[in-house]
């Protein structure tokens, strides 16, 4: 069972705030989740390729065409902050 600590670590990570009556909830959620992937670790796999889709697909994207778009100082502008032509963000961490 994922305990209160290990909820709080992920959440930190995804820098979510959680309530405590969404903490006590993920970890039981997030316990349910690695039980599925502990049962499907059991099954035998021999044989059966890797897939990135359950159904192929083939040229379900655009052509990649160069097309107008927003002007960099529109899309700045309402940034908090920005510099170099770019979004500012806070470091890792911070």
């Amino acid at each position: 069972m994922i305990d209160r600590d290990e909820v709080l670590h992920v959440a930190r990570l995804a820098r979510l705030s959680l309530s405590d009556e969404e903490v006590a909830r993920m970890s039981g959620e997030l316990s349910h989740v690695l039980e599925h992937v502990e049962r499907i670790g059991e099954l035998d796999l021999e044989g059966v390729a890797p897939t990135s889709h359950v159904v192929a697909l083939e040229n379900v994207l655009r052509e990649d065409e160069p097309r107008p778009s927003i002007d960099r100082d529109r899309a700045l502008a309402p940034a908090p902050d920005h510099s170099a032509g770019g979004f500012r963000v806070p470091s890792p961490g911070a």
